[in-house]
């Protein structure tokens, strides 16, 4: 399941390891393709099926995944914006960042699920 996930939200951004978010949050996602942060991202009936499915059992469960973020956007949670917190404003607005949303500008294994600090390099 982890390549069909990859094979459908990967096309448009980095697949987000399931455990970023709890369990409600990816069903209010699934629930709302056709209107997917401005962008219609349908997909077939059984495939919706099958990732809800997957990321309700990898969901993240632990206590900073469990605290709904605003809007179920990532970027906007608590302990996404503590991680970040060193962020300068400017360099989100780099061409080669353009938004918190775009991991793999900073994070260089984030396509693979990796956010190990050992692999950040900020762009200049």
């Amino acid at each position: 399941m982890l390549s069909k996930y990859q094979q459908e939200c990967a096309a448009c951004h980095v697949a987000y390891p399931p455990g970023m978010l709890p369990a409600a949050s990816w069903q209010r996602l699934l629930n709302n393709l056709p209107h997917h942060y401005g962008t219609d991202a349908s997909l077939d009936p059984a495939t919706v099926k099958q990732l809800a499915t997957w990321l309700t059992n990898y969901a993240g469960t632990y206590t900073r995944a469990n605290e709904t973020p605003p809007e179920d956007r990532i970027t906007r949670s608590p302990w996404f914006i503590r991680q970040h917190d060193e962020v300068s404003a400017a360099t989100w607005k780099l061409p080669a960042v353009k938004s918190a949303a775009n991991c793999i500008a900073c994070h260089t294994q984030s396509d693979k699920g990796d956010f190990n600090e050992r692999h950040i390099r900020i762009p200049r």
